[in-house]
């Protein structure tokens, strides 16, 4: 459970509630390097992150909030959250499966965003194993949950490694025929959120991607798969994030306001974690780089929200953070010829990616 010796300065009892199979703390894994990285089993969130610039100074780089009262009832629900049943964005919050008609609960107009308003981010899991490095939980989607069909048990593992990478390794069966699509949705700012918090607009952005999927107005994409050649979504060599964000020209930009799109990842297998992105703030020198088992990755640069009062009583406002939210497409179950999201009962999803924390100059 929570250390009483770790730099955070996050209390663990601000995260302490409930009991017996619903209880919630706060737990901190640490590698050899000092890295820290703090989760509570409330929506398997990861609520912060410590890790050092060039000079070895530490701060932690991803938003969030203080307390657990805060992340059950703040407007940013999914500030470090594990994402599911299905991450990202379902059409007409329905889908037809073995013949038959599924209506899944609308949050977000007439779709269904990130599993609905009580996915995966808004449960307790349970802790199943817990040591200095490692954490795995576990939760049962019952059968209909947000209406998906099936009990869904889920198993997930954060480990952090002496390399400092922090690896996510999702598992998932099922025992009736359904869909599944889970992502891990922290809020990175390189620079750290705990004295300030800067624009991320300056970070060098390199994705493996010579693709993405453009969007209607609800957010939904429209079933093309277009190149990023000669748009501001070409990351294929290093660009700032704040380079083409408002190149309101471009109507896919104009659609967001800046960036909340997938980007078809350049991957050989299914079956191995591969590169998919790396992002460098040339002021503190902190980098990250992920890589994954998915074929797809969220970008988002959180446009337009509203000042949000977090962590360490700092205020979030536009782009103030990125996600890279890997995963499979939003609306497979409508798109046959995107990469499939069926779970058959019988078979196990297994999905990794990882986060590797690093520094430069």
């Amino acid at each position: 459970m929570f250390e009483t010796n770790s730099r955070l300065q996050l209390k663990g009892s601000d995260f302490a509630g409930g009991n017996g199979k619903h209880k919630t703390a706060l737990y901190v894994l640490r590698n050899q390097n000092d890295l820290e990285v703090a989760v509570t089993n409330f929506g398997a969130r990861i609520v912060a992150i410590l890790t050092p610039d060039r000079s070895g100074n530490f701060a932690d780089v991803v938003l969030g909030y203080d307390t657990l009262s805060d992340y059950k009832t703040g407007e940013q629900a999914y500030f470090g959250a594990i994402i599911g049943r299905y991450a990202n964005r379902i059409s007409g919050s329905k889908f037809s499966l073995n013949g038959d008609k599924y209506l899944l609960n609308k949050n977000e107009g007439e779709n269904i965003l990130h599993g609905g308003n009580f996915g995966f981010h808004a449960v307790v899991w349970d802790v199943v194993a817990y040591s200095e490095n490692m954490i795995e939980m576990r939760y049962l989607s019952p059968d209909g949950d947000a209406g998906f069909p099936g009990n869904l048990k889920v198993n997930l593992i954060y480990e952090l490694s002496n390399d400092n990478t922090l690896i996510v390794k999702y598992e998932a069966t099922t025992d009736k025929d359904t869909f599944i699509n889970m992502t891990q949705h922290s809020y990175f700012n390189l620079r750290g959120v705990d004295k300030q918090v800067d624009s991320v607009e300056s970070y060098n952005t390199l994705f493996n991607s010579d693709y993405f999927l453009p969007i209607d107005e609800a957010c939904i994409p429209t079933g093309e798969i277009l190149s990023v050649k000669n748009t501001p979504f070409d990351f294929t060599s290093p660009h700032q994030i704040g380079e083409r964000i408002k190149d309101f020209s471009n109507h896919q930009m104009y659609i967001a306001k800046g960036y909340d799109h997938c980007f078809v990842l350049n991957k050989k297998n299914t079956l191995n974690e591969e590169f998919a992105a790396k992002v460098v703030d040339t002021v503190s020198g902190r980098t990250l780089e992920v890589f994954t088992t998915q074929p797809g990755m969220q970008f988002y640069t959180t446009n337009g929200i509203k000042p949000t009062k977090g962590k360490y009583g700092m205020v979030y406002s536009d782009h103030s953070a990125f996600c890279l939210e890997t995963q499979h497409f939003p609306d497979s179950p409508n798109c046959a010829y995107f990469p499939s999201t069926l779970l058959r009962t019988g078979q196990t999803y297994s999905h990794s990616c990882s986060y590797k924390f690093g520094v430069e100059g």
